[in-house]
């Protein structure tokens, strides 16, 4: 027995004691998760994002299939959710893109009408949906999250140009004060642009055409402390995380997070899906973390930031930076063997960012830099060092599985959308989301900077939303994992058995 696995009891305590779950059953085994029930919510663009209220035992589901609205299912019985109807979102926006629950107030991020206008918050309540607030926040608030003490209401607003990038509206965040009658705050980065050379140097993407630094900032996912007055925020495009004071209402620093370099054998990528297998190899070729989900658990002080390395390349009518390797020019000093690697058998497919890599601006490129890292990673919240990745295991697991999909080896391999954190019997544990795998795997991060795989979960096709729901919170006593896939439509539960 290795000794980090000796370590779980000391580590439990201290991690339990920073956490909003009550100690878990000792008896769950987090390897038991089995499927238990599966339900179709609609089309592709249903079951997008999901939120649980414990006092109703009600699941709220994001639907944007033609319609807007949030789908409910009655969990009373997971094993057999029954649909509960819906609540109309078209009156309020374009879109739901989030949802989250906090003591029997269901919040839901809305789009504008028009993408680049500010969105709202809509707050309903749980039992009868009767509107308690609506606020208006940022342009395209992409998610919605309460504070542990729900005190608080945030939003990441990715603030999207419009299609021809003729109107870029700035990121921003939304921080909404539920104790003070919803008055809400709205933070933009511009006053970080005075430190753009030192950030970039660092591995901060500032690329959008004609884009102020504030209007470039895209934040894309939330996750808040324990203790409710830290957030961190991926600037997902931006390759970044963000640190947000709360109660002070002021973004303090933005960590950005370098790159990965599949030249090393760990992280040994197959880079082509045109090669007729699956084979992982190292290539000169770096990646850009550009994560989406994040999640925190904190221990002995320090913030343990996992993200889910998605990559996100800006595709719009007048800009457009995915090119692949076999359509530039290498250097051939950088690439002597540059001939080799722009064939389709090899590297020659894998789509590449043409806004990075002609660092001496002659025309050719001397460094290729891909999109995500087909990877989750652990930082240190405090100042931004990664402490963790999982190099190439995810994909060697679902290689394994099966469940390898090499018609997107080209692209971004399984692409890891959601993280998860939650407690399941003795271990603190991780759940990530493979977007292209159509799978979730488990690990267990009782010591956090050293997660250990424990198994794969199948699930619907396009998990976009991960929900841990704790056995204290769950109508079955045991614990819960609820993954809402956007492709197929289906909310499927799993449950410790």
């Amino acid at each position: 027995m290795k000794l980090k696995q000796l370590l779980p009891l000391a580590a439990l305590v201290a991690l339990v004691s920073c956490n909003p779950h009550d100690l878990p059953n000792p008896h769950e085994d987090p390897s038991t998760f089995t499927e238990i029930s599966s339900t179709v919510i609609g089309t592709e663009g249903a079951a997008e994002i999901s939120a649980f209220d414990p006092q109703t035992k009600k699941l709220f589901v994001v639907t944007n299939t033609g319609v807007t609205q949030i789908d409910i299912l009655d969990l009373s019985n997971p094993a057999v959710p029954v649909p509960a109807g819906f609540i109309d979102i078209s009156p309020y926006g374009g879109g739901v893109n989030s949802v989250a629950v906090y003591n029997g107030k269901l919040a839901a991020a809305v789009e504008g009408f028009n993408k680049t206008d500010d969105g709202k918050v809509v707050v309903f309540k749980t039992t009868d949906y009767a509107v308690v607030k609506q606020v208006t926040v940022g342009a395209l608030p992409d998610m919605v999250t309460y504070t542990y003490d729900g005190k608080y209401i945030l939003t990441a607003n990715e603030g999207e140009p419009n299609a021809d990038y003729s109107y870029d509206p700035v990121g921003s965040v939304s921080i909404i004060s539920v104790n003070q009658h919803y008055a809400v705050t709205t933070l933009d980065f511009g006053s970080f642009a005075g430190q753009v050379n030192t950030l970039k140097a660092k591995g901060l993407r500032l690329f959008g055409p004609g884009a102020s630094f504030a209007q470039d900032m895209e934040p894309e996912y939330v996750a808040v402390s324990k203790n409710s007055t830290t957030a961190w925020v991926t600037l997902q495009e931006n390759n970044a995380i963000a640190e947000i004071n709360i109660p002070a209402r002021r973004i303090t620093k933005i960590m950005p997070l370098g790159f990965k370099d599949y030249n090393l054998a760990d992280n040994a990528i197959d880079p082509s899906d045109r090669d007729g297998r699956i084979i992982q190899n190292s290539w000169p070729v770096k990646g850009m973390y550009l994560p989406d989900a994040i999640a925190v658990v904190e221990d002995k002080g320090i913030p343990f930031l996992f993200t889910a390395n998605e990559g996100d390349a800006r595709e719009y009518t007048s800009f457009l930076e995915e090119q692949r390797v076999k359509d530039v020019v290498l250097d051939e000093t950088a690439f002597p063997n540059g001939a080799v690697i722009r064939t389709d058998a090899n590297a020659g497919r894998l789509k590449i960012t043409n806004t990075m890599g002609d660092t001496n601006n002659d025309g050719d490129y001397d460094v290729l830099y891909s999109f995500g890292a087909r990877s989750f990673s652990v930082w240190n919240g405090n100042n931004g060092q990664r402490l963790f990745d999982s190099n190439n295991e995810l994909e060697d697991k679902c290689i394994a599985a099966g469940y390898y999909d090499d018609t997107r080896s080209d692209d971004k391999g399984v692409e890891p959308e959601g993280v998860t954190l939650g407690y399941v019997g003795n271990k603190a544990i991780a759940f990530v989301g493979m977007e292209r795998s159509n799978a979730v795997a488990i690990y267990n991060i009782n010591n956090p900077a050293q997660p250990s795989f424990i198994k794969l979960l199948r699930t619907g096709i396009g998990p976009e939303g991960l929900l841990f729901i704790p056995a204290k919170d769950s109508p079955s006593g045991k614990s819960l994992l609820v993954v809402s896939s956007e492709v197929d439509g289906t909310v499927k539960i799993y449950q410790t058995n």
